[in-house]
């Protein structure tokens, strides 16, 4: 079994910018942002980027597990979300997955993990309600050089890392 990334750590002292070069070297398949055309090169680094901060891997559980975090914790709100999912540039990343995998591996995977991640969102959902503090989502670039650890104190998020 593979050794956890110290990314994934809730108490990582590693800064973001080191905890993205690890996830990036620890996920090849991860699409490349700056492969992609300019206006979803930001919206694709900052997803990258929730995955370090909320100490996510790229498994099913946690790409749909990601996804309501940063809406209830972050500036991209479910409505931010529907914009940036009707631009073309996002449906590359599903064609190239589908295209990868298929479609019933797609769907099938995320039907499989769906009744156990609705019991684990309900109780971030709740406690997420009245959030002051919300994380930056597109504007990221100067939380790079402060540790993880500062990063999820700050915007209280260490109560979601498991």
């Amino acid at each position: 079994m593979s050794q956890r990334p110290r990314y994934a750590d809730k108490n990582s002292t590693q800064t973001l910018r080191e905890g993205l070069a690890e996830y990036y070297a620890l996920n090849p398949h991860v699409t490349p942002p700056e492969m992609q055309p300019p206006e979803f090169t930001k919206i694709l680094r900052a997803h990258d980027v929730g995955h370090v901060i909320y100490g996510c891997d790229t498994g099913m559980h946690d790409e749909l597990k990601i996804l309501p975090l940063f809406w209830w914790t972050s500036e991209c709100n479910f409505r931010t979300f529907l914009k940036m999912r009707n631009s073309p540039a996002v449906d590359i990343m599903y064609d190239e997955l589908i295209k990868e995998k298929g479609v019933l591996w797609l769907y099938g995977s995320m039907l499989s993990v769906l009744p156990g991640l609705i019991s684990e969102l309900l109780p971030i959902w709740l406690k997420t309600r009245k959030r002051q503090k919300i994380l930056p989502f597109l504007e990221f670039e100067f939380l790079l050089d402060r540790p993880l650890l500062d990063i999820r104190q700050e915007y209280d998020l260490l109560q979601f890392i498991e």
